[in-house]
């Protein structure tokens, strides 16, 4: 089940020249499906990414690290290896020894150093990974190289996902017209920090890495930052953003220009719809919630009150059932960390409904109007703080009885 999501057409999606992407049933967890993906790069590619900040991060994560902080000045990266199935997490030092075997034995397969190789993983936490299984894999993936191979590739990196997700746009940046590309995975074990998620966003633009790096940390604070479906952090969330600088149009280098912006503000739009998409096909998802905290001292302040609202069970489970019992969001309002709050200055609204005002329900407010807005499939929930201009915007979604099935069955 998912709310108001669609699979992408896969004529929708814009090829990046430089990227290529090739997929693999290599038997990883489950015969036949899609369950390896190679991002092969063109030489000159600049790649940068934000990962989870889990302390158990996954081997892929301490990996990739490495090899983007390792890199030797010239060289760029020239891969991106993908596998479902297993998140080889939880595996100690013979999980990292594992990745970097799949990279040297990709990186022998493509002629470039194993250095250039980015490893990412989504599956099961706590199980050795299948290199063998994944080495066999490579050829077909190889094999199966092409621009337009986009669509394939969402749905080689799904796990309990119940549709691919991929988007297209374009944006002016200068004279040119830029492509943005993206792929994301997740529907349970995702909150910020980052949000159990896999993001691959590509662009043809020419642009330096420190702004490539500046723009991927932008568009997942406004993004893969603002979602959250059970409150819970994984182990391998990855972002990246790569540049094949395909594109006809001069360098962005300078961070302050109006084509830095445009640029900027294009990767994030593609990131915000698929961090969406994340959140419309949450596991067991009925509701897709918009939460939005305005009138803060500061961003920081609005967004612990949007996530203390969007990881409440209570809150979450009330939606489900379309139930309007709205004084548990003004419960988690009072205990988001504020602690010189004056809730007599607090309003609630419900879509239009303005539910409660200056801290208690509002004399207008009937009940009848709330259950009409919580039956509804998307919802919109504004707490005004009253006490500055700050606003943040968080999305989440219901908690329904489904979740807890899907993730009981999940190794079965």
């Amino acid at each position: 089940m998912s709310v108001n999501l669609f699979a992408p057409e896969p004529g929708s999606l814009r090829l990046v020249h430089g990227v290529a992407l090739g997929v693999a049933q290599a038997g990883i967890r489950k015969a036949d499906r899609k369950d390896l993906l190679l991002i092969r790069l063109d030489d000159g590619a600049k790649v940068a990414g934000v990962f989870t900040q889990n302390r158990f991060c996954a081997a892929p994560v301490v990996v990739a690290r490495q090899h983007l902080s390792m890199l030797d000045p010239g060289a760029s990266i020239r891969a991106l290896l993908v596998n479902t199935g297993c998140a080889n997490a939880g595996t100690g030092k013979e999980g990292v020894a594992a990745a970097r075997r799949t990279c040297n034995e990709l990186a022998e397969l493509l002629g470039c150093s194993s250095a250039q190789v980015l490893p990412f993983s989504t599956g099961v936490i706590m199980e050795p990974l299948p290199v063998d299984k994944i080495a066999a894999g490579l050829p077909a993936c190889i094999a199966d190289l092409r621009e337009d191979n986009w669509f394939s590739a969402a749905q080689a990196i799904m796990t309990t996902d119940t549709l691919p997700k991929a988007l297209s746009g374009q944006v002016r940046v200068g004279g040119a017209n830029v492509t943005v590309t993206g792929i994301a995975k997740g529907a349970g074990m995702i909150r910020p920090n980052m949000a159990t998620m896999l993001g691959f966003v590509a662009t043809d633009a020419r642009i330096s890495l420190t702004l490539v790096r500046a723009a991927v940390a932008y568009a997942a604070q406004h993004s893969f930052n603002c979602i959250t479906v059970d409150g819970d952090t994984s182990t391998n969330d990855a972002f990246m953003l790569i540049a094949s600088g395909a594109a006809e149009m001069p360098e962005i280098t300078d961070a302050r220009s109006a084509e830095y912006a445009a640029f900027r503000e294009g990767v994030a739009e593609v990131a915000a719809l698929l961090a969406q998409s994340i959140i419309r096909d949450g596991e067991g998802a009925t509701k897709f919630i918009t939460i939005r905290a305005e009138g803060g001292r500061n961003e920081d302040e609005c967004r612990k009150v949007a996530y203390a609202i969007a990881h409440s069970p209570l809150v979450k489970t009330a939606f489900f059932a379309s139930d309007p019992n709205l004084g548990r969001i003004l419960a988690a309002v009072g205990y988001a960390g504020i602690a010189d709050l004056n809730v007599e200055k607090v309003d609630l609204y419900l879509d239009d409904v303005l539910v409660a005002k200056n801290g208690g329900r509002h004399a207008g407010y009937q009940e009848a109007d709330g259950q009409r807005v919580m039956k509804q499939a998307e919802i919109t929930v504004r707490v005004v703080l009253n006490r500055g201009a700050a606003a943040a915007t968080v999305w989440t979604c219901d908690l329904s009885h489904d979740y807890v099935s899907i993730n009981a069955d999940y190794r079965s």
